[in-house]
């Protein structure tokens, strides 16, 4: 079979497993890409749903601006639109130069897919084969090790990758074959990347000693690859069994209990859902120490960039760093809205026809410890202390909650979870209450369980 009837099959028995959407061929005008395009635009079944193409010029290499328009040339011979995409490479902390191009490319593509629309990406067998492998260096999992998926989302849409399962042989005999005048980028010379390094020094070495080796890693990759789907359906139902109320909250001790392939893909789907920062191996594994070794006594916290995950009771609590407000902030409240500072919301006192002003300002402050008060709802006057522990509410919320205070020091509010008996006198009279809109709590949830479990007890 010709490489052109080959390659032609394999898209067309590929399109037939596709949703009837558009086509939109990512091209940097590489031997691949060329190939991809030149392909597609051979194909009948293509034409009929709508094909065209995107160039995204990164602006990395002084001949770009030609890239482009060789791009453009052989886009208008194959009758093919063609979008030209210029971005700005910004590099991500802890990201190379290519990865922060990569990323800045998806992001281009992302922007231009209408709804289903289907991206084709020109990966072949070598370019799996040298992701496995770049996975396995880097200590990845199954997910990682299943690398790239022959159709998977991507924003609105779908990217596509038609030519996973043929070696960069059978594309370069394509290409040839039809004389195409592929751009050759010289950064893919660059064996300081990594990529560039496995392709060009080691890859050769393996298939010499192993000749099958590129097409068996491919196997192994897709093995990997219905792994990693099996597990990630079993982490989706772990989580929904050990989540708690508080969608930022699990409960520890059946997180540690879950199976070893298990506890890492839960943790990970958890934090994603909360727009969380996921850890590095060594963190999760940290945290898997502190939680079996700490006593019941205890609150270990295990922090990395943009999360903190604390254990108190009988739950785990993920959330963004905290900062606490300082111990002199101070101010005046007549009961309109008062901001509080470091983003903690806002404080008001709301009656049946809206704001309430009184005619004696209260003192709003945060805790500074050894405040009490007597309830509402009678009895002794309590430690605050006291009432935060059997609410069950969490150490760290504790000092970020607003507390009004009378011009004779005494605690009348604490935020909107408890009210003195003073403050019920002093607000029975409008029927007003206090009214707490905490940010936190509204991105959250986190502060409205609290409030509800002291509502409980009050």
């Amino acid at each position: 079979m010709t490489p052109s009837r080959r390659i032609r099959d394999i898209i067309e028995s590929a399109l037939a497993e596709l949703p009837q959407t558009p086509i939109l061929a990512a091209f940097s005008g590489g031997l691949d890409s060329m190939v991809l395009l030149h392909a597609l635009a051979q194909s009948d079944a293509t034409r009929a749903r709508g094909l065209r193409a995107v160039h995204v010029d990164h602006g990395l290499h002084e001949d770009s601006e030609a890239w482009a328009r060789r791009c453009r040339e052989f886009a208008d011979a194959l009758g093919v639109e063609l979008i030209v995409c210029a971005v700005d490479v910004v590099r991500s902390p802890g990201l190379g130069l290519e990865a922060s191009a990569r990323r800045a490319r998806y992001a281009a593509i992302e922007t231009l897919l209408s709804p289903g629309e289907i991206v084709a990406l020109a990966h072949h067998r070598d370019d799996q084969a040298e992701t496995v492998l770049l996975k396995l260096l880097r200590g990845s999992g199954p997910e990682g090790i299943g690398a790239m998926r022959p159709l998977r989302r991507l924003g609105r849409g779908f990217a596509w990758r038609p030519l996973l399962l043929l070696p960069r042989a059978a594309l370069r005999e394509y290409a040839e074959h039809h004389r195409l005048g592929w751009i050759a980028d010289p950064s893919n010379a660059d064996q300081t990347i990594d990529r560039n390094y496995l392709r060009m020094q080691v890859m050769p070495r393996i298939t010499a000693r192993w000749p099958e080796a590129e097409s068996s890693i491919a196997q192994s990759a897709a093995w990997a690859r219905a792994a990693a789907e099996f597990i990630d359906v079993e982490a989706e139902r772990a989580l929904a069994r050990i989540q708690g109320l508080d969608p930022s909250t699990l409960q520890f001790r059946e997180w540690l209990a879950l199976p070893t392939a298990l506890r890492d893909p839960v943790l990970r789907r958890w934090l994603r859902a909360l727009d969380l920062p996921e850890p590095t191996h060594y963190q999760a594994a940290e945290l898997v120490r502190q939680l079996g070794e700490a006593g019941e006594d205890r609150q270990p916290c295990v922090r990395w960039p943009g999360t903190e995950v604390r254990r108190y009771r009988d739950l785990l609590h993920a959330l963004a760093p905290l900062q606490f407000p300082p111990l002199e902030w101070v101010a005046a409240f007549d009961g309109s809205p008062l901001a509080l500072p470091l983003d903690l919301g806002v404080l008001r006192l709301r009656g049946a026809a809206g704001d309430l002003r009184l005619a004696v300002p209260l003192q709003v402050r945060f805790r500074r410890g050894g405040e009490s008060l007597r309830l509402s709802s009678g009895g002794h006057t309590r430690e605050l202390r006291d009432l935060f522990q059997e609410a069950g509410i969490p150490p760290w919320k504790r000092g970020r909650l607003p507390l009004a205070f009378d011009a004779d020091g005494a605690l009348v509010a604490v935020a909107d979870i408890w009210l003195s008996e003073a403050g019920a006198a002093l607000l029975a009279p409008s029927g007003a209450r206090f009214e707490w809109t905490s940010a936190e709590g509204a991105r959250r949830g986190g502060d409205r369980l609290a409030i509800d479990l002291a509502d409980a007890l009050s």
